[in-house]
């Protein structure tokens, strides 16, 4: 049976019913659990699935709670059309001058901690024995920690349950917290499986080597101390594998059948029925682009990319038609009208708050790089793309830069704008990798953490003055203050 399929019947399983196991597709035997003693579930594969499956279902969370953020980077935009997005945070957070209140940090600090506990409470489960599922929780966790880290800075180390005397646990370091995530991989990731297709979505040995990676690539960031070495020998292990490769056609990567590609590391997958919640198109797409899908329901008509994004791409380049543009058509092939004029995407957005009207509404080009699905209601099947190979060899190709080795960093990311139809550098400069990963990695969501180690977070670009060093990293959410008061503002807030 397709991995893919198993994984969302569990998914549904798990909401359900909490019993079929991931290694049977034909054991319809339901395991009902408020039937088996607390104390005794987890001792058979399937109650370990049902314990486990949820956890990954959390994961599934990951691209909403990004994307609004991902407005803080020069790749994404959602401007004022009319009445249309014309709440304040599109516009505080373009131009970096959020406050400490704003929900959408609360909410991604709240959805870091609650999976963390979710995975404590499993950790700390008498019943689950197995050395490799406790280091694939451990793996998970530090990923979560990662993350809290990455944008945070000085976060929670939650490492046990909390509660009594610890319900308001102390804050730790950036560095400290850095520690406590490399430790744990490091004896966590030569546990996790080299299974890759029976773990698709799950923490994999290769999982562990790429957190490692992104935590050695930005390790001067997050404590002062540069770690290209350690980066780059991640990145080998990753690439000697040879459990992956790079996918034949680039937009296979983001196809309503991506589970399929080789090039995937980790997805968090979706379906349209069982397991819902991935609506990315809908909320770039104009309200018309309804009927050129066919979709259920009218589209938002709100992000979209800079111009000057958008000419990061050169002609021929197969990863430029990521970008819906120009003349927009019906399901038939009609020209579609907006308000009697011709609905064509136009590149330049005239300003961040448009007045209502066409020149608004049609303003900016669109993201297509995930496959529009043709006749969905809403959600969509695409697997959301968290890691995959290409970046691995754009990250060992910086850094071999970083290390002086020009002919090898050369090597590695012409071997991908090879790939994409594009002519090789001949020479590199740290500019000139920024916009390759721009190119290759644009809506992602790993731009903010690219910005701020190539020093280009803080510049100024259209509609953006140029903003503090300070906004490197987000405000503690208020309500988290609020609640313990062991923890400390970031300094700029």
């Amino acid at each position: 049976m397709d991995m893919k399929k198993i994984y969302k019947i569990l998914w549904l399983w798990m909401l359900l019913l909490g019993g079929i196991a991931v290694n049977s597709c034909t054991d319809l035997e339901e395991e009902v659990y408020d039937q088996i003693p607390q104390d005794q579930f987890g001792q058979t594969q399937a109650q370990l699935n049902a314990l486990i499956g949820p956890l990954y279902g959390g994961l599934g969370d990951y691209w909403n709670r990004f994307e609004a953020l991902n407005c803080v980077t020069d790749d994404q935009l959602a401007p004022a059309r009319g009445g249309d997005w014309s709440e304040p945070e599109w516009k505080f957070l373009e131009q970096h001058t959020w406050p400490a209140d704003f929900y959408g940090f609360n909410d991604l600090w709240t959805w870091i901690y609650n999976n963390i506990t979710a995975v404590n409470q499993q950790i700390v489960n008498p019943n689950i024995t197995d050395a490799g599922i406790i280091a694939e929780l451990r793996a998970l966790r530090a990923f979560y920690h990662y993350l809290a880290m990455d944008n945070f800075g000085n976060v929670i180390i939650a490492d046990q349950l909390l509660g009594g005397e610890t319900a308001s646990p102390q804050q730790s370091t950036r560095k400290e917290v850095y520690d406590f995530v490399e430790r744990e991989l490091l004896e966590a990731t030569p546990l996790l499986s080299t299974e890759v297709k029976a773990n698709y979505g799950r923490m994999t040995r290769y999982v562990g080597h790429m957190m490692l990676v992104k935590l050695y690539l930005n390790a001067e960031v997050y404590t002062g101390t540069p770690q290209w070495e350690k980066a780059l020998a991640r990145c080998d292990s990753i690439i000697a594998s040879n459990q992956f490769s790079l996918a034949t056609d680039f937009f296979s990567n983001f196809s309503i059948t991506n589970h399929t590609s080789p090039e995937i590391i980790l997805a968090t997958p979706f379906d349209k029925s069982k397991r819902q919640g991935f609506f990315q198109p809908i909320t770039t797409l104009h309200y018309l682009n309804q009927l050129t899908y066919e979709l259920g329901s009218a589209p938002w008509n709100g992000y979209c990319t800079y111009a000057e994004f958008y000419n990061l791409f050169k002609d021929g380049d197969v990863r430029k038609e990521m970008w819906l543009t120009g003349q927009q058509y019906d399901a038939s092939g009609d020209s579609l009208f907006d308000d009697g004029v011709p609905m064509a995407y136009t590149q330049e957005i005239p300003a961040f708050e448009m007045p209502a009207g066409t020149v608004a509404r049609l303003a900016g080009y669109r993201s297509r790089k995930y496959e529009i699905q043709r006749g969905a209601t809403f959600s969509q099947d695409n697997d959301w793309v968290i890691y995959r190979l290409a970046d691995v060899y754009l990250m060992r190709g910086e850094a071999y830069f970083r290390l002086g080795d020009q002919a090898n960093a050369l090597n590695d990311i012409n071997f991908i704008r090879t790939k994409r139809n594009v002519e090789p550098f001949v020479s590199l400069t740290a500019d000139a990798i920024l916009e390759e990963r721009g190119r290759e990695l644009a809506w992602e969501y790993h731009r903010r953490q690219d910005l701020i180690r190539f020093g280009q977070f803080t510049k100024a670009w259209q509609f953006k003055p140029e903003s503090d060093e300070t906004k490197e990293i987000f405000p503690i959410p208020f309500n988290q203050i609020s609640l313990n008061p062991n923890l400390k503002q970031n300094p700029g807030y």
